[in-house]
């Protein structure tokens, strides 16, 4: 698979797998990229995931809290807030159904 096409699906669906590396409790942006790319979803560069979270962040879907470290660069930790929990619950649904007619009708056509 090609990573323009692989990018250009990740667009629909990206929100809702940062809220779901966030179900666990908070974690650091190159902690949930790691997370998304172990699951087999590429890379998820920073100029792509940080936009994500700051506009989660001004919806009010997750909470931010900058940690000075003993060694090295701060780091920014998001949380779900119950909006966002909300959120991923609802859309989640709305994308599993969207996948199952997708799934069904690439089977029609002969797709495994």
């Amino acid at each position: 698979m090609t990573a323009d096409r692989r990018a250009s699906w990740l667009k629909g669906v990206l929100d809702l797998l940062v809220l779901t590396t966030l179900t666990d409790g908070e974690s650091y942006g190159y902690e949930i990229a790691k997370t998304l790319a172990d699951a087999g979803l590429g890379e998820i560069k920073g100029g792509t995931l940080y936009p994500v979270l700051n506009r989660m962040e001004e919806a009010g879907l997750v909470e931010a809290e900058f940690r000075a470290a003993e060694r090295g660069p701060g780091r920014r930790y998001y949380r779900l807030t119950g909006a966002g929990r909300e959120t991923l619950r609802e859309q989640g649904l709305l994308w599993l159904g969207f996948a199952a007619s997708v799934r069904e009708l690439l089977a029609k056509g002969g797709v495994p």
